[in-house]
């Protein structure tokens, strides 16, 4: 008798490119297809998943796979190793076997943007996604939608497919503010957002990363917080992280989410998620576990798989 392994949480699709959209001057969205992707589990928000590109010269990419892929992946030799990087799930469509990424295209050169601009119909690659038929949470989903207060949902271009997809599942009724910082006034996408949500686009043109996004945010807190009727909990200073040695993660478990007038999610370049939380929870005051912060990147710094 044949031993059925139990399901993990997440697995390795082999996927190719079926189609290629130009969104706009920094934006570019792939579609991806596979013989196993109506296995792939839509769960929404900002769901997390890796992209493991060709090396140069090869063809499609042969990713280790079972629970210790990574691992795997960490023991190969650096150059028999396929970059991976981070990105968030845009849409996905089980019955057609289809998975939407939206792609940055970064001016650094760096090996996602390399293969995103020369990425052609029939380009496989492997992603690693959640499984559907994985009975239990998945992992890899940042936004806790609260149950009472305003949202704020702020980030640079990097965070704007992960906003784009929390906007459109918030339900009906949710309030609050969405701020997108991108390179130019061009990036500024149709959203689907919630009557109670006012999005903004802050394009910053020759500014530096978190020019318009900082002073936004600073303002947005203020007339949000401004209309509560109770005080903030939270405490007036906190630690700093060292962006250049820490990974600026802080996000809230599903059972530690406050009771707050205002609730943030914050993402993108480290040094700017840095400074805007230390803004909302050291000089506001917000309760640390009412806001997500998470460094996507640093400025300077390769992205660490």
């Amino acid at each position: 008798m044949t031993e059925t392994l139990p399901i993990a949480p997440w697995r390795v699709f082999t996927v190719e490119v079926r189609a290629i959209h130009r969104l706009s001057p920094s934006f570019l969205r792939a579609t991806f297809t596979g013989p196993d992707l109506d296995r792939f589990a839509d769960n929404g928000w900002d769901q997390r998943i890796k992209l493991a590109l060709p090396l140069p010269g090869q063809q499609g990419v042969r990713l280790p796979d079972g629970p210790d892929w990574y691992a795997q992946w960490r023991a190969l030799p650096e150059e028999q190793r396929n970059p991976i990087r981070t990105y968030t799930v845009r849409a996905v469509r089980p019955h057609l076997a289809e998975v939407d990424i939206d792609l940055v295209l970064h001016g650094d050169g760096g090996p996602a943007t390399r293969w995103a601009r020369r990425a052609r119909i029939g380009d496989e690659i492997a992603l690693v996604g959640p499984d559907a038929g994985y009975p239990g949470d998945h992992g890899g989903i940042e936004f806790r939608l609260p149950s009472t207060g305003q949202l704020l949902l702020a980030g640079d271009e990097t965070a704007a497919p992960a906003i784009a997809a929390i906007l459109e599942r918030l339900p009906l009724d949710a309030s609050g503010r969405a701020l997108i910082e991108v390179p130019e006034a061009g990036d500024a996408l149709p959203l689907v957002t919630p009557p109670g949500v006012e999005l903004t686009w802050l394009p910053r043109g020759a500014g530096e990363y978190g020019s318009l996004l900082v002073p936004a945010v600073a303002a947005a807190a203020g007339d949000l917080i401004a209309a509560r009727t109770e005080p903030a909990t939270g405490p007036v200073t906190d630690n700093d992280v060292d962006v250049d040695t820490e990974i600026l993660w802080e996000v809230p478990a599903e059972t530690e989410t406050a009771a707050s007038p205002l609730h943030a999610w914050l993402a993108g370049e480290a040094g700017v998620i840095r400074a805007l939380r230390r803004h909302l929870v050291g000089e506001r005051g917000l309760d640390r576990h009412a806001v997500a912060f998470m460094g996507y990147w640093r400025l300077g710094r390769a992205d660490v798989a």
